[in-house]
């Protein structure tokens, strides 16, 4: 008799140092200008919202939010490409909302390639709407790339 696989949850923690080598070699796979060890290092040691989601245990995404004030800043987010167009990108950009609105922030920025169409649709989805453009802001294979600035209201 076939048993049906136990559906697994989506769990959240902070992220932690022991995290790190993990996270920074999943951001690696990701991006082809990733953050190092040492900025996600830096990120906790400045005390930002960072967080990882795990599947079955295993570390499938995590994010990093910049508060100040009453505003929260998405640095960085990423979810492993194998789990890409699930809804993990959702659940992990929700949760870092929910987080910030917790902590007492009211809106959320953030900016993103223009290139990277399947996250401009996914804020979307979510309300963020487009202020403005960075000239110039990512590196790129050749020269540089914009980044458009988005904001959302979290109240």
């Amino acid at each position: 008799m076939n048993r049906p696989l136990p559906l697994l949850t989506v769990e959240y923690f902070p992220m932690a140092e022991s995290d790190l080598d993990a996270v920074a070699a999943l951001e690696a796979s990701l991006q082809a200008f990733p953050w190092t060890r040492g900025n996600f290092a830096d990120s906790l040691h400045a005390g930002y919202s960072a967080w990882v989601a795990r599947l079955g245990g295993e570390l499938i995404g995590f994010s990093v939010v910049m508060r100040v004030l009453d505003e929260a800043h998405l640095l960085n987010i990423g979810v492993a490409g194998k789990y890409q167009g699930q809804g993990y990108g959702a659940r992990l950009l929700r949760n870092a909302m929910d987080a910030a609105r917790m902590a007492g922030t009211h809106r959320m920025f953030l900016e993103v390639r223009p290139s990277n169409a399947r996250a401009v649709e996914l804020y979307r989805h979510f309300g963020f709407r487009q202020l403005g453009v960075r000239r110039e802001y990512y590196p790129a294979a050749i020269g540089r790339e914009d980044a458009l600035v988005f904001e959302k209201e979290l109240a």
